[in-house]
């Protein structure tokens, strides 16, 4: 039962659940509310009965008790009420009867009760004159034999015209002139408290039903409102989804969990826009790029082919220069693609954890870069120096940066790599980049006008941007003193290596 409520529940729309919620909040608190006032007001009835129970009963044989002076007292002098009264309670108790007993000329001593009956030592029940009759209790009993002081307590009783009735009872002791212990029950009827407390308790259900409806009807017009803006975010989603258009914002105001959520999930789509504008962007400047080798290529390749289905074979000297052009075409589709690849691999979102030894990176690079510049002069300095990032990346990064420097120096020029103090810094004697080029060369697939004559992609340097700052550093690039270009790159760590 429990599963099918939750299930029933969460069918629900959200604001309806919201609304129940607080209906049933609501409905708890009235409930508790009146609840408590009903047993309050009960409390405080009985109280009262209990008060003038209290009021009118008196010890009944104190002298000052009610009842006017009556004459024929033994002295000649008038008997007061409450010495009467003791006189008649003696009178019956020898005259015991458990019965009703109808009046016989005597009156019944003036104490507005309902019901008035006497109870013996030994717990019998002795009724008085038009008094009634009242069921005794354990509680009464003791009273009666003197090991109780009084007895307060519900019952049921029947009246002088013989209704049964519920009644409240109060039991004092009673010392007749004899010394013998007994005792007198007053009684009042519970309908005039129990009559009120009905009434009460339906007053109290009907403004209670009254005000679970009234919260459950503004609980829906809270929740409409409070979730006005969700309801504007779902429709900005479903015509994202449908459209596909990712520009689509969401006002955001104040700073309330539906503004944060509406900043976030602007924040969202903004980079899912710029990721797929540069998603595009990639894969057109790649399509323009590829497009020259494979065009080479394949001239190439017609070529060949062409000669040994014409049976007209070319000469040695242009069949060579055709395979070493389609062999340097290879090689340049190759180095695209992996740098195309590198690029694509998605950024770390934390840096690595694994500490590299960037000295050692550093003179595997220029010993590569000594076998691509045979007649360059490579002077490289590389003081210990330990970072954490990717190996592999870190050594791509270094060797895209010396291939530029060899790359664009002039024969017999001198190439200075120095490492020292976790700052990477190659030189080289090239033309340099015009300063209107420089904020342009981090840029994929950029090239300065006066490179695009010589091979390469143009994703040499954003690949070191993108690793450099992977590894959690910074790069800059700017004229060297004295012509060419300086490339300075800082990365966090220490000269000592840290342990693992």
């Amino acid at each position: 039962m429990r599963r099918v409520g939750r299930m029933g529940l969460r069918r629900l729309p959200l604001r309806g659940r919201l609304a129940l919620l607080i209906a049933t909040a609501v409905a708890v608190a009235v409930a508790a509310c009146a609840t408590l006032s009903w047993f309050l007001v009960r409390d405080q009835l009985y109280r009262e009965l209990d008060r003038r129970l209290g009021a009118f009963s008196g010890p009944p044989g104190d002298p000052d008790a009610r009842g006017g002076p009556e004459p024929g007292g033994q002295d000649g002098g008038p008997l007061r009420g409450g010495q009467r009264r003791l006189l008649l309670y003696q009178r019956w108790l020898e005259q015991c009867s458990a019965d009703p007993v109808a009046a016989t000329g005597e009156l019944r001593p003036p104490v507005p009760s309902d019901v008035l009956q006497l109870v013996r030592a030994d717990g019998r029940r002795c009724t008085v004159p038009d008094g009634g009759a009242l069921t005794v209790s354990a509680a009464d009993r003791r009273v009666a034999a003197g090991t109780r002081d009084q007895a307060v307590h519900d019952g049921e009783g029947v009246t002088s015209d013989g209704s049964k009735v519920a009644v409240r009872v109060l039991t004092r002791p009673l010392r007749t002139s004899d010394g013998s212990r007994a005792a007198v029950s007053y009684a009042i009827r519970l309908d005039q408290v129990d009559r009120p407390l009905k009434d009460l308790a339906l007053a109290l259900i009907a403004v209670s039903a009254f005000g679970v409806l009234v919260s459950a009807g503004a609980g829906l017009m809270i929740a409409r409102a409070s979730l006005r803006p969700v309801d504007e975010l779902t429709d900005v989603v479903e015509h994202i989804a449908r459209t596909e258009d990712l520009d689509t914002r969401i006002p955001a105001h104040g700073a309330d969990e539906i503004a944060r959520l509406s900043r976030s999930f602007n924040t969202m789509t903004a980079a899912l826009a710029g990721s797929r504008e540069r998603q595009q962007q990639l894969i057109a400047d790649a399509g323009h790029e590829l497009r020259t080798p494979l065009t080479s290529l394949r001239t190439n390749i017609d070529l060949l082919l062409r000669s040994e289905q014409t049976g007209r074979p070319l000469p040695p000297g242009t069949r060579h220069r055709l395979l070493v052009s389609v062999k340097a075409q290879m090689l340049e589709l190759s180095s695209l693609v992996g740098d195309l690849l590198e690029l694509a691999r998605p950024a770390e979102r934390e840096p690595a954890s694994g500490a590299v030894a960037l000295h050692a990176v550093v003179e595997r690079a220029v010993e590569r870069a000594r076998l691509r510049g045979p007649g360059l002069r490579l002077d490289a300095s590389a003081e210990p120096w330990f970072v954490r990032g990717d190996p592999a990346s870190l050594e791509r990064a270094v060797v895209n940066l010396l291939d530029n420097a060899v790359k664009f120096s002039p024969p017999g020029g001198t190439v200075r790599v120095r490492l020292d103090g976790g700052e990477l810094t190659v030189a080289d004697e090239g033309p340099g980049v015009p300063e209107e080029d420089l904020p342009h060369v981090f840029e994929r697939f950029w090239r300065s006008p006066s490179a695009r004559s010589l091979p390469g992609s143009g994703l040499g340097l954003s690949i070191v941007a993108r690793v450099v700052a992977e590894a959690g550093g910074r790069v800059a690039l700017e004229r060297a003193e004295g012509g060419g270009t300086l490339v300075r790159a800082v990365f966090p760590g220490s000269a000592a290596e840290p342990a693992p």
